[in-house]
């Protein structure tokens, strides 16, 4: 039970109660006092520690499903259990995070666009002087599905799969940086923004991305840092000009 770890948590009068049970909480899983796949303490336990409302505990326990850190399992051997606490937890939050303002309209695509020059093509680079033969074979691998692909007659040439491969060569090439942070960031941008570029890109078009994609593959397999970085930033370019037009479309 870990109901003999809860003497651990205590009332901080300074912070509002919510955010003094998230606070703890958090620091608990971080510290790994809460170890992968633990439970926490039940509500009625936590809410007697901190000395507040089942129903603060339960939000508090909410924003920690937001962020990754717990799940929760319902029925009677339910309850909140902390999740692997890594760069992978890190890129589903910023995913979910980012969807979210972007789906609200806090946030331009113009702006992620932006960010994501920032990201992606130093990523570029340094994923041409790091990337491990796996990760090379595994490009290669995806590079190779796509001619499949596009050599299948009774495919559109806008194929959902097409772009999931995109999303996974870009994500790849974040993690080939060898950089965790770099490409949680990066994986985390693909994921949200690959929907909108199925939408804006154009089927006389998707031949073009495709070799430039290919362009980028080459360079990252053949350890030309700067082909690269040049191919990626061309890449985004692209997407900035298909921004640029969709947006005055729609404005006319």
């Amino acid at each position: 039970m870990n109901d003999k770890i809860s003497p651990m948590f205590t009332p901080d009068r300074v912070r509002r109660p919510r955010e003094q049970v998230e606070k703890q909480l958090r620091d608990a899983i971080v510290s790994g006092t809460f170890k992968k796949g633990e439970r926490l303490p039940s509500e009625a336990t936590l809410a007697q520690d901190f000395q507040v409302s089942r129903t603060t505990v339960r939000e508090a326990l909410r924003v920690l499903v937001s962020e990754g850190l717990i799940s929760k399992v319902p029925g009677a051997g339910g309850g909140s259990f902390v999740q692997n606490v890594d760069h992978d937890s890190l890129r589903n939050l910023l995913s979910g995070s980012l969807e979210t303002i972007l789906k609200f309209g806090a946030l331009t695509l113009d702006e992620v666009t932006v960010v994501r020059r920032l990201l992606e093509v130093p990523a570029a680079r340094l994923a041409a002087d790091h990337r491990t033969p796996e990760q090379a074979a595994e490009l290669q691998t995806l590079i190779a599905r796509q001619d499949a692909i596009v050599a299948d007659s009774g495919r559109d040439s806008r194929d959902p799969e097409q772009f999931e491969i995109g999303q996974s060569i870009y994500t790849i090439v974040g993690e080939a940086s060898g950089n965790r942070l770099l490409g949680s960031f990066i994986a985390a941008i693909s994921q949200v923004t690959i929907g909108v570029y199925m939408r804006e890109l154009p089927a006389d078009e998707a031949e073009q991305a495709r070799e430039v994609t290919r362009s980028l593959v080459d360079a990252i397999v053949a350890g030309d840092a700067d082909l690269a970085e040049e191919t990626m930033a061309t890449a985004l370019g692209q997407i900035e000009d298909r921004h640029r037009l969709a947006a005055s479309r729609a404005d006319r």
